[in-house]
This record gives structure tokens, sequence and C-alpha cells, in this order.
């Protein structure tokens, strides 16, 4: 059994008849999974999940998701989960009624259960979520979920690189290319796969601060190793150049 459908038949086992869809987004969905990729799943459900089923799905995650620490461990699981009725009609911010992630396992294994909170980032994965149309199970996307407007979306963007740019020591790889994700998807209005973003902002940043990012795109292929301890200072500079183009062509 793949990680996928190990995640499709929990949800099933723990939701029953209030699971209205399961949905790919990122990675998996534009373009392909890459060594470094999280499975990122959206999950729409009818109402909102009760104590037992957020322990459940958090419990049964646990065992199904790879821990990053872990070497040979499986997939990091990034699931969210919507209830129907917070994002049908849309609204913004929009409602998200459970995640899971493995930056979170620690207090999840302390007995923390995942909270509904509004969560403006939700706007890019719906838009991620109806662009891939890639169901694990339900109808199309598109049957549960409205399109996102284009302003919400590009607030949500804007709204994220604050938040963003304080995990650039800790993961640089993966914050320089949302950069260049957000930048082309507020030029452009697609969210395309991270190497196509940086091989699109590579192209229009200036010399200087294409090295950075072409090493980021490298790890996330596979085709290099994750090391930036003598990288950082050109990739504060990068991350700079990058918010600098965002604003500038957001104003």
């Amino acid at each position: 059994m793949t990680q996928e459908a190990a995640v499709a038949d929990l949800l099933r086992a723990v939701l029953g008849p209030r699971l209205l869809g399961v949905y790919r987004h990122g990675s998996a969905a534009l373009g392909g999974l890459r060594p470094h990729s999280d499975l990122d799943i959206l999950v729409v459900t009818e109402g909102n999940l009760n104590s037992a089923q957020r322990r459940a799905l958090v419990d049964g995650l646990l065992a199904v998701s790879g821990d990053p620490r872990v070497p040979g461990a499986q997939r990091p699981v990034e699931l969210s989960t919507v209830a129907q009725t917070d994002v049908r009609p849309w609204r913004y911010p929009p409602t998200r009624d459970f995640q899971y992630g493995e930056w979170v396992r620690d207090d999840y294994e302390r007995g923390a259960l995942p909270t509904s909170v509004p969560d403006p980032d939700l706007a890019v994965l719906i838009t991620m979520t109806l662009q891939a149309d890639s169901p694990l199970f339900g109808p199309p996307p598109a049957d549960l979920l409205d399109p996102v407007p284009p302003e919400h979306l590009r607030g949500a963007l804007l709204d994220g690189i604050t938040d963003l740019l304080t995990e650039l020591d800790s993961d640089t790889r993966n914050v320089l290319l949302r950069l260049a994700r957000v930048w082309m998807t507020l030029e452009t209005g697609e969210i395309r796969a991270k190497s196509e973003a940086a091989s699109w902002a590579i192209d229009r940043l200036p010399a200087e601060h294409r090295p950075a990012l072409a090493h980021a795109s490298a790890v996330y292929l596979g085709d290099a190793e994750d090391a930036w301890a003598d990288r950082l200072p050109q990739a504060h500079d990068t991350a700079a150049a990058l918010v600098g183009e965002i604003l500038q062509h957001s104003a």
C-alpha cells in the first residue's frame, strides 16, 4: 500500500460519511514528488471534526507520516482539513479546521490536538488544489470548493512573507524556493512547481543573486546536498532581492 493510500484509508476510517474529498496539492500535483517533498493533502469534510476524530487522525498520522529527523523514514505528511461550509461560499480569511505537520510532532506525541483557526494560507492551498485537480478520494475539487478571488490569493501570498523570512536560516532551501514561487505567482497568476518557479526567477534576477537560488533548486531536484553553512550570507542577499521584486511588482 502506498503512503497516499494509507492516508486515504485512515481518513475514511475516522471520518466515514463526513469525508467529502481528499486532494493532492504541492509537489505531488505540480510536477511530481522530489527527494525533499512532503505529501501535501487537503481534505474537505461535512462539518467540523470532533475531539475524538482529531485524536484518531493525529494518532494515525503519527504512524503514517515520516519524521524527517529519522534517516530512511517515509515522507512527511502535511494534511489540512476544511469544513465545506467554512469555505463555500468563499470568504476571507478562510478557516482551517485541522492541520497535521511534522514540525509539531513532539507536541502531538505529548497529547496536543490541532484546533480550528483562521488561515489565510488556505487561499494558496485551495488554489493549488483546484489547479491540480488530483483527487485521492471524492469528486473533482471544483465540485466542493469555490475558486479563490485573485485579490485574496495575492493578499495571502504577501501576508506570508514575514513569517517565511523568520525560517530563512533553518529552512533556507524551502524559503528561497517559496519566495521565487510567490514572485512568479504574483506576476503570472500561476502556481507552479518550485523548480519551475526558481528557473523563472533566475532568468529575471541580477547575476549576483542567481547562485543561491540555483543551489536551492538543485537541492530540491536531488542534484545537490542541502548544505548552506558557507552560503547563508548569499542566501540572505538573494532572499532580500526576491522580496524586493515581490514588493515592487505588488505595489
